[in-house]
């Protein structure tokens, strides 16, 4: 069965918070971490905070874009809130 992951990766050195979207959730996760992602390669090492998993590729795009727009950030900050304050 094939999903498609919408994920949130946080920066553990810098203030940064940064949006994703793949079907191989562990791969990408090391990939950003092993800085083979020139978006995120100064910002590692990145702990993965949240994901949402989904059968359709185009629904997690659609996430995805959502989460990278105002409004979408303004939801995470407010799904994660109690996180993202300690």
């Amino acid at each position: 069965m094939l999903f498609f992951y919408v994920y949130v990766l946080q920066s553990k050195v810098k203030d940064f918070i940064y949006v994703g979207f793949t079907h191989n959730l562990k791969k990408r996760f090391f990939e950003h971490n092993n800085r083979e992602e020139i978006s995120t390669k100064a910002y590692a090492p990145l702990d993965l905070i949240f994901y949402e998993a989904y059968r359709s590729k185009k629904d997690a795009e659609r996430r995805e874009g959502y989460f990278k727009t105002t409004k979408g950030k303004a939801t995470l900050r407010t799904m994660l809130k109690d996180f993202l304050e300690k």
